[in-house]
């Protein structure tokens, strides 16, 4: 396979966002921008990747390092546009071979299909091929020029004729060249359109006057979307979202109510699942075969097994994981804890920093005291065990296999297997005692409370 080496620029600062947050950090289906950007290059099989980035951009090349960390950075110390940008990856293209691609870092719906329609063209004999699309309203995009299959410039729209502006063929997000080609023009750019900065897109018609096949493909609009503000930014995450819940269904997923389940880039579903509505998926989840996740759950970082059951009203934080069959009811959260196979944490429970062993059964209102002010602790519970409504596991503490400990209790200290652990006072019983409160009560309420 040729060797590719993608090229993104990401140095923009994104004013139109009017957030504080670089633009290409902002998230679509829980992962940044730019996040969606690098995956689609190394799916088109780029064996390098560099990224252009701004001054003061260390927060950008913190979070793609964590996506990525094969990725090269270079910096744009000075705006000169996006044939400057690209430039500032020198090192890495000077002796690159094959096929060179730049693209922008902010299209986060790019995928590596896309990549394949310029790709093939390169392939096909081209010197240079460039990724089109044709929007609804064209304002603003660059504009083909093209005779036939060769694409002869890209008139950038404030340089653009009135007749050129009413074409519809206009610049997505990818320009393909072959490696010795791409040395062989950056460095003849000029500044010499309204702007006054270095065009990328002039690449083509330097093409042209060297004598170089230049063509072109054609990508769905949806693909090549770009993110320039909030508004745009929704209208990602939304067709994200639909194409994210057509595939699942298309998987053999249930979804109840589609429209109301959020899904992340990178969310695992095995077939015969069933998710109801208002369901939020953050990053990091994979759910077993036959599983049903009712209404209103939030999930984010868990692993649930097979035909669990969590929800409704469920929240499962980073570090859960759900053995086949376990149970996780209504008003529930479970943080960085293990649940057994067949165990069930039904009702109003908090469980974090635990391992729960299977058939395990948690009453409502049972929580694990696993905070301390300074340092968190862990709780475990064998298999088998039942604990009673309302009781507090405070930890570190076990209780052992087949252990019952009785409701309302404050467990401190380990339990032992098979075991009955009380741990709350003996019950007193006072007759009259309470009318007479009672009573006692109201006159208060009567005297005003003097």
């Amino acid at each position: 396979m040729t060797q590719l080496l993608s090229i993104i620029l990401a140095a923009g600062e994104g004013t139109r966002m009017k957030s504080a947050r670089p633009k290409v950090l902002h998230e679509v289906g829980g992962l940044p921008i730019v996040g969606h950007v690098a995956r689609a290059a190394r799916a088109a099989g780029s064996d390098r990747i560099a990224m252009v980035t701004g001054p003061g951009h260390e927060a950008v090349r913190k979070v793609v390092t964590g996506i990525d960390p094969a990725i090269v950075f270079f910096e744009q110390a000075e705006r000169k546009g996006t044939g400057h940008a690209a430039s500032m990856a020198r090192n890495l293209y000077q002796d690159a071979e094959g096929y060179i691609a730049v693209l922008y870092g902010d299209h986060p719906l790019l995928r590596g299909d896309n990549f394949r329609v310029v790709l093939d063209r390169l392939d096909a004999g081209f010197d240079v091929a460039i990724l089109g699309f044709e929007p609804d309203d064209p304002t603003g995009y660059g504009r083909f020029i093209v005779d036939g299959e060769q694409l002869l410039a890209i008139r950038e729209h404030k340089d653009a004729t009135e007749a050129e502006r009413q074409i519809g063929l206009c610049n997505a997000c990818i320009l393909a060249f072959r490696a010795e080609v791409f040395r062989e023009l950056i460095d003849k750019l000029d500044t010499d359109n309204a702007q006054g900065e270095y065009y990328l897109t002039d690449l083509v018609s330097l093409a042209n006057a060297a004598g170089k096949k230049v063509g072109f493909g054609v990508a769905p609009e949806n693909d090549v979307l770009g993110v320039n503000d909030r508004a745009q930014l929704a209208r990602a995450e939304g067709l994200f979202q639909d194409l994210r819940r057509t595939d699942f269904m298309q998987a053999g997923v249930t979804l109840k109510d589609p429209g109301s389940v959020w899904f992340s880039y990178d969310t695992e579903i095995a077939r015969d699942v069933t998710i109801e509505p208002h369901v939020v998926f953050g990053p990091g989840v994979s759910i077993a075969e036959g599983a049903t996740i009712h209404a209103f759950c939030h999930i984010e970082g868990a692993s649930i097994g097979a035909r669990a059951s969590v929800g409704p009203f469920a929240r499962l934080r980073p570090d859960a994981k759900l053995g086949a069959g376990a149970k996780v009811g209504n008003f529930v959260e479970i943080k960085k804890a293990d649940i057994g196979a067949g165990a069930k944490v039904s009702h109003l429970s908090y469980i974090g920093d635990a391992t729960i062993g299977a058939e395990v059964n948690i009453g409502a209102g049972v929580i694990t005291v696993n905070y301390d002010g300074s340092n968190k602790h862990r709780t475990i519970v064998g298999e088998g065990a039942f604990i009673g409504s309302n009781a507090a596991l405070v930890a570190p503490v076990s209780v052992g296999e087949g252990a019952l400990v009785a409701s309302g209790s404050v467990i401190t200290e380990d339990v032992p297997p098979d075991t009955l652990a009380l741990g709350r006072s003996r019950q007193i019983n006072k007759p009259g005692r309470a009318k007479a409160i009672f009573e006692r009560a109201k006159a208060l309420k009567s005297s005003g409370g003097k």
